[in-house]
């Protein structure tokens, strides 16, 4: 007769697998819709649109740069991602105040939906080193974001959206 020795490391394995096809088939065994399909939007995060100056234009870099805003934007619901999106960038930085039209610019999202724009070093302004991101534009509703760095010695800063359709 051969023994067969069973580990909780086993039992955790064989629990997750089949919560793993449970989640992913349902009850009724047939393949569920993707997870993305079920992505929520963006909230507009409070103190966002501050000192949003509609209309910035789309730019190669903001200032002397040095700083790196980066981020993707897709739809809510498939998360399918969406090229050609303007993302408007402006914040406290070495260079100027948010209120500053020098501060800020804007860019489009790529083919993969993802945006990338050099800028000056974000400073902090009212104690936080912060930075702003507005998506403007047709077809989607408005969303402001202010995502608030790790550290202000960061180099860079990430800053994701899901439009949900107008």
């Amino acid at each position: 007769m051969t023994r067969v020795d069973i580990n909780r490391r086993d039992i955790l394995a064989l629990g997750s697998a089949t919560a793993g096809a449970l989640l992913l088939t349902g009850i009724s065994g047939k393949i569920a819709p993707a997870l993305g399909q079920r992505l929520a939007p963006t909230p507009t995060m409070r103190g966002g649109a501050n000192n949003y100056l509609p209309g910035a234009p789309i730019v190669p870099r903001i200032g002397k740069g040095g700083f790196w805003m980066s981020g993707s934007v897709r739809r809510a619901g498939d998360g399918a991602p969406l090229p050609g999106m303007r993302i408007q960038i402006w914040a406290h930085t070495t260079e100027g105040y948010e209120d500053d039209r020098r501060s800020h610019g804007a860019t489009l999202t790529g083919p993969d939906g993802v945006f990338r724009l050099e800028m000056p070093q974000i400073i902090p302004a009212f104690g936080q080193a912060h930075g702003h991101l507005a998506f403007e534009g047709d077809g989607f509703k408005t969303v402001f974001l202010r995502p608030v760095m790790a550290s202000p010695r960061d180099t860079s800063l990430s800053a994701h959206f899901v439009l949900q359709p107008v």
